[in-house]
């Protein structure tokens, strides 16, 4: 198998967070890969993975639906099944439906591919941010620390969907099919198990075209 090539989103949030997490995770699992950061159609075409950092949905959003030809692009290649994890306000933006805590239903822009209704800053605003040792079965025994920070909630899911993590009664974590999307920060948790599932379905992946 050919050298693994994700990319980061590049346009606003914690990207080289992402990328050094993903660059570990391909070292612990024994792989060979590049992971880049990612602002323009062509690049993205040619990756066989793709994260959406956190940072704040509502200018990620606006910048790539500026373009909408990268907006497209992405959207083609999740719909054809490329592998893609999206963190806080990467959830977001990979979600169906989403409305905000204190403003209510937002116009912004998302790329619908995953089957949730999502609430954003669920939690409070930035004064509000914490962390918690999470219980995700996915993972083993050992917890996860989730850093929330403006963090979403998913008040929905489809049945396609599997809930990967709750915390108080909240969903904060779910996969579909090739796609993880996760409430909190799994790149600034110095714990690489969320990026190493994300890598594990990037092989799977590319197995399946090579």
């Amino acid at each position: 198998m050919n050298e693994l090539k994700i990319g980061i989103l590049g346009i606003q949030g914690d990207i080289e967070e992402n990328i050094n997490s993903t660059k570990e995770s391909i070292t612990n699992l024994n792989l060979k890969g590049t992971v880049i950061s990612v602002r323009h159609p062509e690049e993205i075409k040619n990756l066989d993975g793709l994260i959406l950092p956190g940072g704040e949905s509502t200018v990620i959003g606006n910048l790539i639906s500026l373009n909408g030809q990268i907006f497209q692009t992405i959207k083609n290649r999740i719909s054809n099944g490329m592998p893609v994890m999206g963190t806080c306000a990467g959830l977001i933006m990979l979600s169906k439906k989403v409305y905000d805590k204190f403003i209510g239903q937002t116009k912004q822009q998302l790329l619908g591919v995953l089957d949730i209704v999502v609430e954003r800053n669920a939690f409070g605003r930035q004064h509000n941010s914490f962390e918690t040792n999470l219980k995700i079965p996915t993972l083993g025994p050992v917890p996860f620390k989730g850093v929330f920070i403006r963090a979403p909630i998913i008040t929905n899911v489809q049945d396609n969907v599997d809930i990967m993590c709750s915390f108080d009664n909240k969903i904060v974590a779910v996969i579909q099919d090739h796609i993880i999307a996760t409430s909190f920060h799994p790149e600034l948790s110095l714990d690489t198990r969320i990026h190493e599932l994300f890598v594990k379905k990037v092989i799977d992946f590319k197995k399946s075209y090579n």
